[in-house]
């Protein structure tokens, strides 16, 4: 049985990717550093690590096996889950995969070497909209289906 992760401290599809999960018979576990409510959900996992720099990420890291899904953001920790054999689904709906996480690692580091360089190169990207949420529904499925 497939483990569904959920990188939760963040993350805006938390009861989509629950309600996926769970339909899909999955292990779902979710993972914060504080926060986070119980789960309404019978079945979800909630596991609270110590706070500090990607403690969360790196306990689920940890134990991810081939056949897993994770939710996340976080880039490094994709590329991990990848490593490992897992698959990952972006919030917004875009599957990271061992053909596009070195790419899009590069750009992470570019991006943060610009902002770095140039202190008036701030700001987030757009806001997080219901084609996203959509688009993540459907890419959830899938790889759920393919476990």
């Amino acid at each position: 049985m497939a483990t569904l992760w959920i990188d939760a401290d963040a993350c805006p599809v938390k009861a989509e990717a629950l309600r996926v999960g769970l339909r899909h018979n999955a292990r779902v576990v979710l993972v914060s550093n504080g926060g986070l409510r119980p789960s309404a959900y019978p079945g979800a996992e909630v596991v609270v690590v110590p706070e500090g720099p990607d403690v969360a990420d790196k306990w689920i890291a940890e134990r991810v096996v081939p056949g897993d899904v994770a939710i996340t953001t976080d880039l490094p920790l994709a590329a991990r889950v990848i490593e490992a054999g897992g698959r990952v689904v972006k919030p917004n709906g875009e599957m990271l995969t061992s053909r596009n996480i070195g790419p899009a690692l590069a750009s992470r580091d570019l991006a943060a070497d610009l902002r770095a360089a140039d202190p008036f190169r701030q700001g987030g990207g757009r806001a997080f909209s219901n084609a996203d949420r959509s688009r993540f529904l459907d890419a959830l499925d899938r790889a759920m289906r393919t476990t």
